[in-house]
């Protein structure tokens, strides 16, 4: 084994460390992948930062911008209005799956899941069915669609470059379609039965009045005259309270040591956490009030204010800081009220200490005003039954034309896809579709930082021979079998490395290993690189597994185990319809 092979294998092995653990974020793995690569020798200045300019992460970002000219105009709101028509379950079910699968075959999936979320939400309420029922097969669909085309997601534009720098043809923009038309529909028709048998029914909220839904931490202040002052913290609820719990007493900005048997003075601050309704129940009955912080955000006392739920959306920037480092009352003009996250460890902070996560929903109180803006702030999805706002046709239309065209101009060979997706976000700003700072706005610079930073770690494996080392140790156990044995093995790994890492992670990590054992086996790679796009694509297993349904996830109130009881048996079906169908569209011979 040589030097660089040593160093390569030690630099892999703690970026999976790294990307299992979550310690940082993945993009700042990146980095330190890429700098370490550097600092070691294994890859040339040049080497490491052409994942910079490499045409899968320009395109990426371009296909942002080109997703939010779409968003913006108001396309998709209005496809998402034929659901409210929709009176059969399993029809409305089948035409949602359908318009997001379409639609994140060419649209980032986790923009589509946040515009269609908060209107799948209002139309099953509007007709008295339960959300859970419809959210998981909407974040479902939307990973069946990306894997329809070479832009459906950032996984196969990356596969894609990884491909051709080692050599390999790469592939065309619909290369991938009469694959994933199959996956589209045997993942839609398993979500129809799912829906019926397995998905649970987790009731209906009243988004309409103050039902709100999930459990969520919230701070009440204790006022003079309240029943609690002179209590212990365990008998400061009524004993009737069923759904609420007091987890901390804050006195002069510190927690009291044994919240349970300290007593409740006036002033006192209480961290409870339960079922919304109660929290307003018990703070009206034992005269407890919200923070009156940022009186000044009043604003006009005869403006209407209303409570609405907005969750952290992916990629926002918001996520690791606390409200009281972000001035949120100030720069949002919103009091928040409380906090739902849908995770083991229960924050035991004051709202305005606890580092935001992504999924993390946050009740506030606002003017009407204000919650019109976060809607159009990228970093937020608010949810909740409301009226949307009107399309512009006429942005409509041209965003849809400037989409159409760059994809259109990509298809039938005129341009390459990166150049019609750049010309294309020129457009939308000269035809004044997007403003130039919402199309810098609309780019996930994480995502691009995260690709631009692995691309090296793809070039180290194979510039030390790592790849063909991890594949003839791997050919011990599988290159026996023949080439079918081998894909199926590649895909089983690249699904469960994306259950617990990113998938653009998992992709770099497995298609040099992918590629060399193709060589190994003497076999064209083209299956089992298209093996590792559709593994690393399609995450169901986990709610961590991917973005969309870490957005699900909260919004449903669905539980940890009910991913793995819908998403497990999903996963095994694709593993199964790959290894029978890639062969088949995808010959092993060279």
């Amino acid at each position: 084994m040589s030097v660089d092979l040593l160093l390569t294998l030690c630099v892999l092995t703690g970026a999976v460390i790294l990307f299992v653990s979550e310690k940082l974020p993945v993009d700042v793995v990146a980095i330190l992948v890429l700098s370490s690569l550097l600092l070691f020798g294994v890859v040339t200045p040049g080497e490491a930062l052409s994942g910079f300019s490499s045409p899968a992460t320009i395109t990426v970002a371009a296909m942002f911008v080109l997703s939010a000219g779409l968003q913006r105009s108001g396309v998709l709101r209005g496809l998402g209005e034929w659901l409210r028509r929709v009176e059969s379950p399993g029809l409305m079910t089948l035409v949602m799956m359908a318009i997001v699968a379409f639609s994140s075959a060419f649209i980032n999936n986790t923009a589509i899941v946040a515009i269609f979320l908060p209107l799948v939400l209002a139309a099953a309420v509007a007709q008295g069915r339960a959300p859970s029922k419809f959210l998981m097969p909407l974040s479902f669909a939307s990973q069946f669609g990306g894997v329809c085309t070479l832009v459906g997601t950032s996984t196969n534009l990356l596969v894609d470059a990884l491909a051709r720098k080692s050599g390999q043809p790469g592939f065309d923009l619909f290369e991938f379609a009469p694959l994933g038309l199959w996956f589209v529909g045997a993942g839609t028709l398993y979500m129809l039965a799912a829906q019926r048998f397995l998905l649970p029914d987790l009731g209906i909220p009243d988004r309409a009045g103050d039902e709100h839904r999930g459990r969520y931490l919230a701070e009440l202040h204790v006022e003079a005259g309240s029943p609690t002052i002179g209590r212990t913290g365990s008998t400061a609820l009524p004993v009737d309270t069923v759904d609420t719990f007091l987890l901390e007493i804050f006195r002069d900005g510190r927690a009291l040591e044994q919240p349970r048997t300290g007593i409740v003075a006036e002033g006192d601050i209480v961290l409870v956490r339960g079922d919304w309704n109660e929290i307003q129940r018990l703070r009206r009955t034992l005269r407890l009030r919200h923070d009156p912080v940022a009186p000044d955000l009043s604003g006009d006392p005869d403006a209407s204010r209303v409570h609405a739920e907005a969750m952290i959306a992916p990629g926002s920037a918001l996520a690791g800081k606390t409200l009281a480092q972000l001035r949120f009352g100030h720069v949002y003009r919103a009091r928040v009220h409380g906090l739902q996250r849908a995770a083991a460890a229960v924050p035991r902070e004051r709202l305005d200490r606890v580092p935001l996560a992504v999924g993390d929903i946050l009740l506030l109180d606002a003017a009407s005003a204000a919650i019109e803006d976060l809607r159009a702030d990228p970093g937020f999805v608010v949810l909740g039954e409301r009226e949307q706002p009107r399309i512009d046709r006429r942005r409509a239309l041209l965003a849809l034309s400037v989409m159409v065209a760059a994809i259109g101009m990509s298809a039938l060979g005129w341009m390459p896809i990166v150049v019609s997706s750049l010309l294309g976000c020129a457009a939308l700003v000269a035809l004044r579709c997007l403003k130039p700072e919402e199309a810098y706005a609309a780019v996930d610079w994480r995502v691009i930082v995260l690709l631009a930073g692995v691309l090296p770690m793809g070039i180290a494996l194979q510039n030390s021979g790592g790849a063909d080392w991890v594949a003839q140790h791997a050919m011990v156990w599988v290159g026996g079998f023949g080439p079918v044995f081998a894909l199926a093995a590649i895909y089983l790994m690249t699904a469960l490395m994306t259950e617990v890492m990113s998938n653009n992670a998992a992709a770099v990590l497995v298609v040099p290993i992918a590629i060399a054992t193709a060589e190994a086996l003497g076999v064209d790679s083209k299956p089992f690189l298209v093996a590792v796009a559709f593994a690393a694509s399609t995450s169901f297993a986990t709610p961590v597994g991917y973005q969309t349904n870490t957005m699900v996830y909260t919004a449903a109130g669905y539980r940890f185990s009910d991913f793995p009881k819908i998403g497990i048996p999903l996963n095994l079906l694709f593993w199964a319809m790959a290894v029978i169908l890639i062969p088949r569209y995808f010959p092993f011979a060279p």
